[in-house]
């Protein structure tokens, strides 16, 4: 299979994308809000792309809370940005972390229901001040160990309900001063504070099965390329200095931080050591032209996929979305409410 994730254009296959899907055999698929009706569409939407590739494709999405929600209102509820979490109960570090890891484990709920078991998330990025808002209050806090606490429940909480965390941007988007779905962000500060902040949480889960890129220059690593597409930032400081070796995605290869055509972005990331290349915007020309350009899956990137997978292969434990609702409302509402046996 490529070594890419593709996405649609609508609610529904065109023939034409049928086609192109059934060819190009990508590894996965992405859904973004265009792809959203209501349950019973996102329900036939993941069955065909499936059933488009003959097997069990992963499906991923980006289901964070907050501003970054793909299916919300009035099908599915609205949850909380990371920060959220991170404000909570600051006298009471595990009631914030039991929360956290209950908002994610319903968000599992959702997505699980309607055929989607990758989730592009938990945000990993550690804000600090005078950085572009693109991270903002989706990031849990400023504290890296404090990001790296709740980044854990939230994986967690993901993993038992049976979807795939996917940490990110690696190794963090947290200080760019600009958008990278709109221009490069370049963060120039010593490889010293990038390690004792930005690395933090990565580092801190390492261990996860699967994280994404960042489309950012660091001066300190390789002043010449983004992380997504340098072998140096992948291998020395990914790979190596964070001590990651997950299933690695790039970020949207349709993000103008990128250079180049959609084929040679795709080409140069998976060059650089990225393991599968997303594109997300469902234009067909792109899709077709990029599949064309890049190869299947590295033995590697074989192993750990399997390996990933293999984490959120499961039946998820019993689990009542009501009742954990009314839980998470009553404790946003007031923390101080919450019985101890909640944690």
């Amino acid at each position: 299979m490529k070594a890419i994730v593709l996405g649609c254009a609508g609610q529904q296959l065109t023939p034409a994308e049928r086609s192109l899907f059934r060819d190009a055999d990508p590894w996965g698929f992405i859904l973004f809000k265009r792809n959203i009706g209501t349950p019973d569409d996102v329900r036939r939407l993941t069955g065909a792309l499936r059933e488009a590739v003959g097997r069990d494709a992963p499906i991923l999405i980006d289901q964070e809370g907050g501003r970054v929600q793909r299916m919300g209102p009035p099908h599915w509820r609205s949850y909380p940005a990371g920060a959220i979490y991170g404000g909570l109960a600051p006298h009471d570090p595990l009631l914030r972390r039991a929360l956290a890891w209950l908002g994610a484990r319903l968000i599992a709920h959702d997505l699980r229901d309607v055929g989607i078991d990758v989730n592009c998330a938990p945000v990993l990025d550690v804000p600090v001040p005078g950085a572009n808002d693109v991270i903002g209050n989706r990031a849990y806090h400023a504290d890296p160990a404090l990001v790296a606490v709740l980044g854990r429940a939230v994986a967690e909480g993901y993993i038992a309900g049976g979807v795939l965390p996917v940490i990110k941007h690696i190794p963090g988007h947290g200080r760019a001063n600009a958008d990278s779905h709109l221009a490069l962000p370049v963060v120039d500060v010593p490889l010293a504070e990038l390690a004792g902040h930005d690395f933090v949480p990565f580092r801190a889960l390492a261990d996860m099965p699967a994280a994404m890129s960042a489309h950012v220059v660091f001066t300190a690593l390789d002043p010449a390329r983004p992380a997504t597409v340098s072998p140096t930032v992948i291998a020395d400081t990914i790979r190596d200095d964070i001590g990651f070796d997950g299933l690695l995605f790039s970020d949207d290869l349709s993000m103008q931080a990128l250079a180049g055509s959609i084929p040679e972005r795709g080409v140069a990331a998976l060059s650089a050591g990225c393991d599968i290349a997303l594109h997300c915007n469902g234009d067909f020309a792109e899709m077709a032209a990029l599949s064309d350009a890049v190869g299947d899956l590295t033995q590697d990137a074989a192993r750990r996929s399997r390996a990933a997978l293999a984490r959120i292969r499961h039946t998820p434990e019993p689990f009542d979305p009501v009742e954990a609702w009314a839980r998470l409302e009553t404790a946003l509402a007031n923390p101080d409410s919450v019985p101890n046996s909640w944690i």
